[in-house]
């Protein structure tokens, strides 16, 4: 690769900086939106088929795991998005060289740090699951699953990192293409190492394992031999330590975030589990729902991120203003649909997971509510995704920590306390409602506009 600044057409399909606005998100947003189903549906089938054929407590040994992973790689995650929103800014600036210095920074960084990840899950495992109460029975092929499982921890987080810099800037259909092809090969290698080869729940991890090693190697040849901007040649790849200071800068409270909320999903799980097993049962069920549904909100978040980001890279304002303006209109009308939808056909949806009548109503009573706070929530997804694009990230960090700790669940055990167990369901609900109302304020002052990275555009 060259160390000069690339000539490129300015409407080829990664600039976002140029055509109709809607149409131009949109057009990035539905195959993040495949993307991001697919990584949920890869979760839940995975789950499925070790339920199915290797029991309660193999799944229950995959569930333990997964918190546990999730809050391990939150740190590395964060990061990621971080320099996500570096990557966006220079490329809408058209300072080509900066971006392929921010690739190879974190490309370096997330290599090292996965490695040093694996090495550390490797061995203190077992101790890690003793820590966190998991059942006895549990842990022994927790520890099983789990150390393989994360072993390959530095594939994960290099096949994640290529996906996040191609998304930064604006390519979505080749990442989903990436995510689809590694999501059937786990599928394939699910069925064939836990069922045809009989390697019990070792086989569930060594196919995640298999099928991310592989998708990683598609996205770094695809990087390598086919992209004009980036390379993982030898000679061009550098750490450059002020680029990695402003991607720590940005990455780092999103990375704590990340970890903050993890841990608050644990602590509001207690407060389910306190009202039995129909209830617990109920939550995770509609959670499962509710996390397919919001992927859409999340999914117009991160596509404005990345429009934000070039444009405000670009120094173009009021179209970045344009694009968030079209983005909470998407965003209305997919969420009144949504609420529709689980208003009339709550319990069919609820039907998938179980027949047990008294679970499937918790599980609507728990849709009704959330349902009816959908555009809430997604309002506040969309102004965090402007804020994310203009490398705000603090901001965000803060309100998400107090209204999750500090609202979310205070709220939901005493409102539990006091109504039963709908009471979590409204401290859910009110604690988005209250972090939107305080993050448009922050919004219309206009102060995250500091946080913007490119000064000079010359």
């Amino acid at each position: 690769m060259n160390s000069v600044e690339f000539e490129i057409n300015e409407k080829q399909r990664g600039d976002l900086t140029h055509g109709t606005e809607w149409i131009v998100i949109l057009r990035f947003a539905l195959p993040l939106l495949v993307g991001n189903i697919l990584q949920q549906l890869y979760n839940i089938t995975d789950s499925i088929i070790v339920g199915q054929f290797l029991g309660k407590e193999a799944l229950a040994a995959v569930s333990a795991s997964y918190f546990i992973y999730y809050f391990i790689i939150s740190l590395v995650i964060g990061i990621g998005s971080g320099t996500s929103v570096v990557v966006s800014q220079y490329f809408g600036a058209k300072q080509f060289l900066k971006v392929q210095q921010a690739f190879s920074t974190f490309f370096i960084f997330m290599l090292t740090g996965g490695v040093i990840l694996s090495i550390m899950g490797i061995i203190f495992a077992e101790p890690i699951f003793q820590l966190t109460n998991t059942p006895t029975e549990v842990i022994p092929p927790a520890v099983r699953y789990f150390r393989i499982y994360i072993g390959g921890t530095f594939m994960f987080v290099t096949f994640n990192s290529v996906i996040s810099i191609l998304r930064g800037m604006g390519e979505s259909t080749r990442p989903m293409t990436f995510i689809l092809i590694a999501t059937f090969l786990n599928i394939l290698f699910d069925l064939l190492f836990i069922i045809g080869f009989g390697w019990g729940i070792e086989g569930a991890a060594w196919a995640t394992v298999i099928a991310q090693g592989i998708g990683m190697y598609i996205s770094l040849r695809y990087v390598d031999k086919l992209h004009p901007l980036l390379s993982i040649k030898k000679k061009d790849l550098l750490f450059h330590y002020s680029l990695f200071r402003e991607e720590i800068k940005i990455g780092l409270p999103s990375s704590i975030q990340q970890c903050a909320i993890s841990l608050g999903l644990i602590a509001l799980l207690g407060i389910v589990n306190s009202f039995g097993t129909d209830t617990l049962t109920a939550y995770g069920a509609a959670g499962k729902i509710d996390t397919i549904i919001t992927q859409a909100m999340i999914t117009l978040s991160g596509a404005l991120a990345a429009f934000c980001g070039q444009n405000f890279g670009a120094g173009k304002f009021y179209r970045a203003q344009k694009g968030l303006r079209i983005t909470l209109l998407i965003n209305a009308i997919v969420c009144t649909i949504a609420f529709i939808s689980v208003y009339f056909w709550g319990d069919k949806m609820m039907i998938t997971f179980t027949t047990d009548t008294t679970v499937i109503i918790i599980g609507k009573e728990y849709l009704l509510i959330i349902g009816a706070f959908f555009i809430v929530h997604g309002t506040l997804n969309i102004y965090n995704g402007a804020l994310r694009g203009a490398g705000d990230t603090i901001f965000t960090m803060l309100t998400s920590l107090f209204s999750l700790w500090l609202i979310r669940i205070p709220l939901a055990y005493w409102l539990s306390d006091k109504i039963g167990r709908v009471g979590i369901w409204w401290g859910i609900a009110l604690s988005c409602t209250i972090a939107l109302i305080i993050t448009f304020i922050y919004y219309q002052t206009g102060y995250w506009k500091k946080k913007i990275i490119i000064k000079d555009r010359h």
